[in-house]
């Protein structure tokens, strides 16, 4: 990864570190504007630690990513916040698109042409640029300018999804017979630049939304009430999801208002989407000025005006773990212990059940467990296979580890179950166990989750 641009190092002279990319991948990402590492000053709080802690213990994210959170650089998760980064893209998309008339999804591409050769991040093959500068009869000023020209028209890596709505306004708007209010959406993977010295990747989610220029104003205040709505759903303490107007020094034209939803991190709060008022610039621009093929109608024939609602969902995703870990001292101890739950939202925790065996016949319990796991797999009902678990743990100790985890109910299968069909389920939020047939598992978790959606 560079993350100086091309122009300043052939100015510097620094010709030399060109050398090394012959031992690089063919193609790798440059960044034309040179990163500013954004870290936050202090200290990281003792709430902070402990969170990034236990989500790098259970397989959240990685031990070495938990600064370049705090920071935050998006690093990457591990099994279980890539579950829960993905429920919450599914929630969204409910939310967004599913559940609403005139949202349509779109898919956007990755890279495309810079046409106006100011992108920020671009994909290009090392291999030219080594070729424009082994080129011995070129002087300086030839191979910057020969540089500058193949910088230019290389593919630019996309850092939002704006473009490519503009750019599907059209057939879009045919879709609904070029009625106004409707919005385009999508979501995955956007480049941005250096923030700590390369570029690096977000997975965002975006909402373009076309309206008359007489209502933008309300559809923005309406999208804000939604979006802080949203995410105050599924928080467990909903104080800590906010929202705020962007002050008007913090507005760039084309943009007459702005909306952040914040949460509160504990090193301060932190931007988790914002709302933009964009007026019709950016789409007249987009059309090269041509007014009559974007009129649609609302009353009375206009130019829509754009609104985009994007957030960082990486963030997102840690905004929820800080907001659910719950830490309680220890009843009947002595020392000061503090319990750990993790207590997701039940449509967001990435395992809805573990399945344990007690006493009784291994393999017969294990047979139980296999044909109990292929059902609730079956039912789309996340499962944790603990009893292929070779390490012997108390019960008191799979509690605790199934908590920090973020698993919803555990289940132990024993003898019992064996003889009768019977089995204990325990809650993670209460911690009541409650005994039930074998055959009302399915239906029982999935009441659960489908109950904890609609609250």
């Amino acid at each position: 990864m560079l993350t100086y641009s091309v122009r300043r190092s052939l100015l510097s002279g620094q010709f030399s570190m060109f050398k090394t990319l012959n031992h690089m991948c063919s193609a790798v990402y440059v960044q034309l504007d040179r990163g500013r590492c954004d870290k936050s000053g202090g200290e990281t709080k003792e709430e902070a630690e402990a969170v990034l802690a236990l989500c790098a213990d259970r397989g959240y994210i990685c031990h070495a990513d938990s600064e370049s959170w705090r920071r935050g650089v998006s690093s990457g998760f591990g099994p279980l916040g890539a579950e829960l980064k993905r429920n919450l893209l599914e929630k969204w998309w409910d939310s967004v698109v599913s559940s609403r008339a005139h949202v349509f999804g779109i898919s956007s591409p990755s890279c495309s042409p810079d046409k106006t050769g100011s992108g920020h991040v671009k994909k290009i093959d090392t291999k030219q640029i080594m070729q424009i500068l082994e080129q011995p009869e070129l002087s300086r000023e030839q191979i910057i300018k020969q540089v500058n020209s193949f910088l230019r028209t290389s593919q630019a890596l996309r850092t939002n999804f704006f473009q490519g709505a503009l750019e599907q306004f059209v057939p879009s708007s045919e879709l609904v017979n070029r009625k106004l209010p409707f919005g385009l959406a999508e979501h995955g993977l956007c480049f941005r630049g250096p923030s700590c010295g390369w570029p690096d990747t977000v997975t965002k989610t975006s909402l373009v939304w076309f309206c008359s220029p007489r209502t933008s104003s309300q559809w923005l205040d309406f999208w804000a009430r939604q979006r802080l709505q949203w995410w105050k759903k599924f928080a467990l303490s909903s104080s800590d999801f906010s929202s705020r107007d962007v002050p008007g020094e913090d507005l760039h034209l084309p943009a007459s208002r702005g909306v952040k939803i914040m949460y509160n991190f504990p090193w301060g709060p932190e931007s988790l989407e914002i709302l933009w008022s964009r007026g019709d610039t950016e789409l007249l621009q987009a059309h090269n000025g041509a007014r009559s093929k974007l009129h649609c109608r609302d009353g009375q024939k206009s130019v829509p005006h754009v609104i985009t609602v994007t957030a960082n969902m990486d963030q997102g995703v840690m905004a929820f773990l800080f907001n659910s870990l719950q830490q309680q001292k220890k009843e009947g101890s002595k020392r000061k212990l503090h319990q750990k739950v993790l207590k997701l939202h039940p449509v967001l925790t990435p395992i809805k059940v573990a399945l344990d065996i007690g006493r009784g016949s291994t393999m017969e319990l294990r047979q139980v467990c296999e044909g109990l796991l292929q059902e609730l797999l079956d039912s789309k009902i996340s499962v944790w296979p603990g009893y292929l678990e070779t390490m012997p743990m108390s019960l008191e100790q799979l509690n605790a580890r199934y908590d920090e985890m973020g698993v919803l109910f555990t289940t132990v299968i024993n003898e019992n179950t064996l003889e009768n069909g019977l089995l204990r389920v325990r809650s993670r939020d209460t911690t009541v166990r409650e005994t039930m047939h074998i055959s009302e598992i399915k239906n029982f978790l999935s009441g659960y989750v489908s109950a904890a959606q609609h609250t």
